[in-house]
Formats: structure tokens, sequence, C-alpha cells
């Protein structure tokens, strides 16, 4: 069994890595940047390490500085998390050749699933149905245009070794295929250095659902059923549901028993989601494969009572299954909103600073996955994300009921936040009756007139601004300091958990 586990990630993932491991009663090491020196995951790992300077390139993304420190701590194991090092093959069979357990899939999974272009040549392969458009990355403006012509336009450009919304360019005409074939390379390259492009059919009005599987060494695969994570700001989810109101039984047979096939065609195990973009006539098509756990794992576990990063982690210790496909049961719904740093008037830019005051919901129903406590300093090295409010209820309407009195209840001064975005999407008749696709917030919520929230996020100020000027001290002295025990030169740190 392991024994003790370094965490390769920040925020509220190595927060929820921590918990895990500490029900677990596995040790669990911490590290962190100049930015995270007093960081939540830091206080709460049983040590942290202190890897590098804030740019992620400086620390959380240097493989020979994570690998170095999780041999001097003696760690057995390392989570990476999502993000940064999660789908790297290179960092994987780093640490694998290190001696050391990687909790996720393997580097040939990853890497073979991790290029778009490869993972549609092998679902093509094994009759999974894919979007129509090629399975070559384009090499010319040339085969470009003919391809787009061949399937119609509209057409969207996506990078062959991307994810996240980078290199992918949206193109109507024929007149934008130049321009957005350009930007879409450059983009591709500045973020994964590869600049390799494919292009598929734009299937307008889409849902966008996926599907959790978990498979272990020996063979054994079983899914925990489908998330709809079709509310997305500029290609990335910020809200996610389950189950989805747009999946029926025969529909959720044909996505779930393809799920599995996918994870089977690339000797997939550990947590992965495979994800399909489906139409409005219940025809799906596979997207591409998330080879990590996901940031919205929460509403599955929220649904079936399985812990996924415990059970990660015991398939990496060697495990097998411990679950059967019958034994994986829906039970009630569950809804997830991402509580970013960021500006909804000024398109979504992030927004940084500290944290003046923190005040969690609570109550039946209500879960917060959080990275940030009061006093926390929010960088802008890194992604936005500062907490997940997830709710569950017996059923849809409850779970929405249960959420919009956690938002309501959530204060975070010191950041602006998009917490009165979320206000809006679940006053839209769209959502609400389920009837929704990943145009609503472009197609809807970006062309209203800026200014609408801000006059919200400033009551929400006002609210408790008159606690800060009578606690704020209060706070900085709960907030004990560090303990250094050791040389300042291995930078381990002893934690106080009081």
């Amino acid at each position: 069994m392991i024994n003790k586990i370094l965490i390769a990630n920040r925020g509220e993932i190595a927060v929820r890595v921590i918990q895990a491991c500490r029900e677990m009663g596995i040790t669990s090491v911490a590290v962190y940047s100049d930015a995270d020196k007093n960081s939540l995951h830091v206080r709460l790992a049983d040590q942290a390490h202190y890897i590098g300077k804030s740019p992620s390139s400086e620390s959380y993304l240097n493989i020979p500085k994570i690998i170095e420190t999780a041999k001097e701590v003696t760690a057995d194991a390392i989570h990476p998390g999502y993000g940064f090092l999660s789908e790297n093959s290179e960092f994987i069979k780093a640490v694998r050749e290190a001696g050391i357990i990687f909790i996720g899939p393997s580097e040939e999974a990853v890497k073979l699933m991790g290029n778009k272009s490869a993972a549609r040549q092998l679902m093509q392969k094994h009759h999974i149905p894919i979007v129509p458009g090629n399975t070559e990355p384009i090499d010319s403006l040339g085969k470009a245009l003919t391809r787009a012509s061949e399937i119609g336009f509209p057409v969207m450009l996506k990078a062959s070794a991307g994810g996240g919304g980078k290199g992918m360019r949206l193109v109507h005409t024929e007149n934008e295929l130049e321009e957005s074939l350009a930007r879409a390379k450059n983009e591709a390259k500045k973020a994964f250095n590869n600049d390799d492009i494919y292009i598929e059919k734009y299937i307008e009005n889409p849902k966008h659902i996926e599907v959790q599987i978990l498979g272990d060494t020996y063979g054994n695969y079983i899914h925990l059923f489908e998330r709809d994570c079709s509310v997305q700001r500029r290609h990335q989810k910020v809200l996610e549901e389950s189950p989805s109101l747009a999946v029926n039984n025969s529909i959720r047979q044909g996505l779930t028993e393809a799920a599995i096939k996918a994870a089977k065609a690339c000797g997939y195990y550990n947590a992965g989601t495979v994800e399909f973009l489906l139409d409005k006539s219940g025809n799906f098509y596979f997207m591409e494969m998330n080879t990590r756990l996901q940031v919205e794992h929460p509403v599955t576990e929220m649904i079936t009572g399985i812990d996924l990063v415990k059970e990660q982690i015991k398939i990496a210790s060697g495990e097998k299954l411990s679950i059967k496909q019958e034994d994986v049961k829906i039970n009630g719904h569950a809804i997830e909103c991402r509580i970013y740093a960021e500006d909804i008037d000024n398109n979504f830019a992030p927004s940084g600073g500290k944290i003046l005051h923190h005040k969690l919901p609570s109550g039946t129903g209500i879960r917060v996955d959080r990275g940030i406590d009061v006093l926390t300093e929010v960088p802008l090295y890194y992604d936005p994300i500062l907490a997940k409010v997830i709710s569950h209820g017996r059923t849809r309407q409850e779970a929405i009921e249960r959420m919009k009195r956690a938002l309501g209840e959530y204060k975070i001064v010191g950041v602006t936040t998009n917490i009165g975005g979320f206000r809006w999407v679940f006053n839209q008749e769209e959502f609400l009756s389920g009837n929704y696709s990943t145009g609503l917030i472009p197609e809807k919520f970006i062309p209203l007139m800026p200014g609408k929230w801000k006059q919200e996020v400033k009551q929400e100020y006002l609210e408790v601004i008159y606690l800060l000027t009578a606690h704020l001290k209060n706070e900085e002295n709960r907030l004990k300091p560090i303990e250094q025990t050791n040389s300042e030169k291995n930078g381990w740190y002893s934690l106080n958990h009081d």
C-alpha cells in the first residue's frame, strides 16, 4: 500500500487529494512556489516543500525538481491532480523510471489520447462515432480549404495536442479560413509546442457530454454515468451537472458502452473521462479523452457515493476494482459551479489580489472544494479557479434551489469573481428546462451590455465590509505562521493543523 504521496499541484485539487490521503492514513506532501508559500494546500499538508519561483515553468512544470523532491521526501507515489503535468507522458515516464508510482494511466495511453488526431484515428478504427473531419493534421491552407468544402462550413479548427480551448477556432466561411488557421497554429505552438491542427465539422448547438470511467490494471472497467458540461465560456467549462436531462436510457447505454470501448482501445487504467458532443437528434460523437481526474469529478461523487481520488490511489497501489457495474447507481442530481477570480464584464479576464473576507456556504446538500482562505494571495501566474460549489438534491430542481441558496451565502472579498454570472444562468429558461447547449454563454450572456453585474458585486462588498474592520486583524492572528523545523536548504515545513 502507498504510504506517502507527493501532490504535484496546487490550489483546490491539491487540498482535495490531501483530504483523501488523510482519510486513508497516507502522509501527504505539498509542493509550492514563491507565490503559494502561504497557500491553503501548503498549510493543510503533512509536509510541504519549496520547488521554485512563481512562474509554473520554474515550479509546477519543473519535472526534474518535482522528481528530485519526491525522492528526497521518500514519497511512494505522485498524484498529478489536473492541469500542469497531469497529461504529460514524459513526466509519467520519468516518474516511473525513478521508481515512483504515478497515480494515473500509463505514459503510452496518455501519449496516444493526448494527440487528438491519433485519438480520432483510433476511435474510427474501433467503430466509435467521431465528428466528420480529418484524422491527419492539416499541413497546408489548400488542404484545409478542400476538406472544409467537403464537410461544409461552419468548421472547427483544433490543436492536435491541445485542450482547454487553446488552438481552437470556429470558422464560418471560406474567407475566414486562412487567418483562423494561422492564429490557431500560432496559439497551439505557444501552448503545446506543437502547431498541428486538424479540422472537423462544427456541430451547431451541441451538448457537451462526458462519461467518467474507472479501470484497473487487470482489465476491469466500469463507468460512473455521464456529466453535462455544456455551460462554457471560451470553450472552458464553468458549470457541470449529473445526470444530463438530454440523455435518456438508450443514449446513456450507447455513450457508456462507447466510453468503455475507448478506454480498452488505448489500454487505459485509473480514472479517466471520455468526452462526446451530442446533437439535437441524439447522435453522439467522440471528441477527446481526458487522461486524468476532471475538475468536475465531485458531481459524479455526489450522485454515486464513490470517492474517485481514493479509487485512483487504490488502483495505483495494484488493487483490483472493488466496485461492480451493477453496484453503481444514480442517486439524485448534482450541480457544480466553478468559482473563478475573473471579471465577467471584461471578457472573463483573470482577477488577482488578496482574499480579505471568505464566508463559505453550508447546509444540507452543499459541498465546497476550495483552495483559498482568508488572506490567501490569488496570483495571476496560474488558472484563476478559487473553489467549486457543489449541490446535491433528490431532484434537479432541489439541486438548483440549493445551489442558488449557496451562491447567495458565498462571500469572497478581495478579488472579482464570476458568482454573479451563475445567478444569470439560473434565471435562464433554457437552463431551467435543460434545453441549453454550449452556446448559452457565448450567444446569450456575452452580448449583454457590460456593467449589469457590477452593482451586484459591489453590493456583496458592502454587505461584508463592516466585518473587515473589526475582524481582519483577528484573522491575521488566527492564521499561525508555518514553523520551519529543518534546514532552510531542504525546504521542509512541519505544519500546525489547529
